[in-house]
C-alpha cells in the first residue's frame, strides 16, 4: 500500500467533507458569492465559450496541423531573430483583439509546435493587451493619456516580459536552440498563401463575431460595424466555405449542405428566439457541429481529419481548468460585466478603497487584484471607468489595465499545465511587478 497516497486521499476527503461540515449558509455574504459564482458561470457560457473559445480551438488546431514546423520556428522559434519574433509576437496581438482566456489554445499551439518561449510569452501577453479596439475604447472613454499609456505600457510589456523570460530559463533555451539547429522541417505541403487564407478567414470569424458594442454617443465607423457585423462574419463564413472546398479538398455537397443547415438554424433562432443575445449562438453551434463532422468523416485527406482531432484536445486540456477558475474567480472576486454587479466573498468596497490613492501599495493591489479576476474583451474599460469613479487612482487604473486583461485566474490554471509552475509564476509576478511600477509612475504625472 502507498502511505503517502492513501494520506493524500483521507485528507482530500477531510477538506471536503470540512468544507460541507462549516458551509455558513446563513451569511448573506456567502449566498451572495454564490450567486456571484453562477451568474458569471453562466455569462461565461453565454457570452464566451461559443463565440471566442470554440474558434480558437479551430484555430489552434490549423496552427498544429497546417502551419508546418518550419513556419512556426522562422518566425517564433528559440533560434528565429529577435527583432523579427518579438515584432510578430506584439503585432498579432492587435491583430487577434481576443481575452485572456481565447489566447491559450493559440499560445499552446505554437508553443508545442515549437515556438522560443520569449516570442511565446510575448504573443501570449500581447493577444489580450494589445487590441486595437481596446485601446481606441481607452482613449475615448478613459483619455487620451490613459490610451496612450496603454499602448506604450502593453507593447513595451509584451517585449520586455519575453526577454526576461528567455533570460531566466537561459539553459532549457540554449538547449531548445542547439535541438532546433538539427530540425529539418518537411516541405510545405501546399502554398503559404493558401494556410494563411485559411488561418486568417477563421480569425476574422472570430473578431467580428465578438465585435463590441460602441458607446451609446458613438455615431462612427465603429458603430457601424457593430450594425452589420452578422452580415460580415457571414461573408467571411462563406469565404471559409470557399477555403474548405479549394484548399482543404472537401466535397463541395457536404459543404453546402453543412452551410444550408447553418443559415437555415440562424432564420430559425431569430424567429423563435426572444433573447437576441442568444440567437447568434445557435448558428455558431450548428456550424461547428457541421464543420467538425465533415472533417471526420473526411477520408480522402487524413489532415483534415486531425484538424479536428486536434482542436478537440485543445479543449480538452483546456475547458476543464477555465471552469475551475471562473468558478473560483467568480466567488473570490465576484460577477462584474453589462450592468451586473453581484460582490465574491471578498467585498468590492475593499478593493475600491485600496486602489485609491497612487501609492506603490495601492498599484500593487490593483495589479494584484486585476491579475486573478477576468475581464472578457473590452469590459475591462467599463470596470474600470466605475471605479475611478469611486475613487480609484489613475496610476492603479493603468495598472489594472496593463495586469488585468493579459492574466486571470483561469489563465494561469491553463499556462501551468502547458510550461510548467516555475515559468508560470515568474511570467504573473513580471507582469505584476511591471503593471505596479508602471501604474506608479504614470500616477506621479497624471
Amino acid at each position: 500500500m502507498d502511505t503517502k497516497k492513501e494520506l493524500k486521499i483521507l485528507f482530500g476527503m477531510i477538506v471536503v467533507f470540512a468544507a460541507v461540515f462549516f458551509m455558513p449558509l446563513g451569511s448573506e455574504r456567502f449566498i451572495t458569492a454564490v450567486d456571484a459564482t453562477l451568474d458569471l458561470a453562466k455569462w461565461y457560457a453565454q457570452e464566451h465559450v461559443v463565440l471566442c473559445l470554440l474558434p480558437a480551438f479551430f484555430i489552434a488546431g490549423v496552427i498544429a496541423v497546417f502551419v508546418s514546423q518550419g513556419s512556426v520556428l522562422k518566425y517564433f522559434g528559440a533560434n528565429a531573430k529577435k527583432w523579427l519574433s518579438y515584432t510578430v509576437a506584439a503585432v498579432s496581438g492587435g491583430i487577434l483583439a481576443v481575452c485572456s482566456c481565447t489566447i491559450l489554445p493559440l499560445f499552446t499551439s505554437i508553443y508545442k509546435r515549437g515556438a522560443g518561449l520569449g516570442p511565446a510569452i510575448a504573443f501570449l501577453y500581447s493577444g489580450p493587451a494589445i487590441s486595437i479596439l481596446s485601446i481606441i475604447l481607452t482613449a475615448r472613454i478613459l483619455g487620451i493619456e490613459m490610451g496612450i499609456a496603454r499602448t506604450v505600457g502593453a507593447i513595451g510589456f509584451s517585449v520586455v516580459i519575453g526577454l526576461a523570460m528567455a533570460f531566466i530559463f537561459r539553459k532549457e533555451e540554449k538547449a531548445k536552440q542547439e535541438e532546433q539547429m538539427n530540425i529539418v522541417p518537411p516541405p510545405e505541403k501546399r502554398p503559404m498563401w493558401q494556410t494563411s487564407f485559411h488561418f486568417f478567414t477563421l480569425v476574422l470569424i472570430l473578431v467580428f463575431a465578438n465585435w463590441g458594442a460602441p458607446s451609446a454617443s458613438d455615431k462612427g465607423l465603429w458603430a457601424l460595424i457593430f450594425s452589420y457585423k452578422w452580415y460580415i462574419t457571414g461573408i467571411f463564413a462563406l469565404m471559409l466555405c470557399w477555403s474548405l472546398i479549394r484548399i482543404l479538398k472537401l466535397r463541395p455537397l457536404w459543404v453546402g449542405v453543412g452551410a444550408v443547415i447553418t443559415i437555415v438554424s440562424a432564420f430559425l433562432a431569430d424567429a423563435l428566439i426572444a433573447n437576441a443575445k442568444l440567437v447568434p449562438l445557435v448558428p455558431m453551434v450548428v456550424g461547428i457541429a457541421s464543420l467538425s463532422i465533415i472533417l471526420l468523416f473526411d477520408k480522402r485527406n487524413e489532415e483534415n481529419r486531425e484538424w479536428a482531432l486536434s482542436s478537440w484536445g485543445f479543449a480538452k486540456q483546456i475547458l476543464p481548468l477555465l471552469a475551475v477558475g471562473v468558478v473560483t474567480a467568480g466567488f473570490l472576486l465576484g460577477s462584474t460585466h453589462d450592468d451586473t454587479s453581484i460582490a465574491g466573498v471578498i467585498p468590492n468596497e475593499w478593493i475600491e478603497w485600496a486602489v485609491g490613492g497612487n501609492s506603490l501599495l495601492s498599484n500593487f493591489f490593483a495589479s494584484f487584484t486585476g491579475a486573478f479576476m477576468y475581464f472578457a474583451t473590452l469590459t475591462e474599460v467599463p470596470i474600470i471607468q466605475g471605479l475611478l469613479a469611486s475613487g480609484m487612482g489613475k496610476g492603479p487604473a493603468l495598472a489594472l489595465l496593463l495586469a488585468g486583461p493579459s492574466l486571470s485566474l483561469p489563465n494561469m490554471l491553463v499556462i501551468q499545465g502547458v510550461m510548467g509552475t516555475k515559468k508560470t509564476v515568474v511570467y504573473v509576478a513580471l507582469v505584476i511587478i511591471m503593471a505596479t511600477i508602471s501604474g506608479f509612475v504614470f500616477g506621479n504625472f497624471f
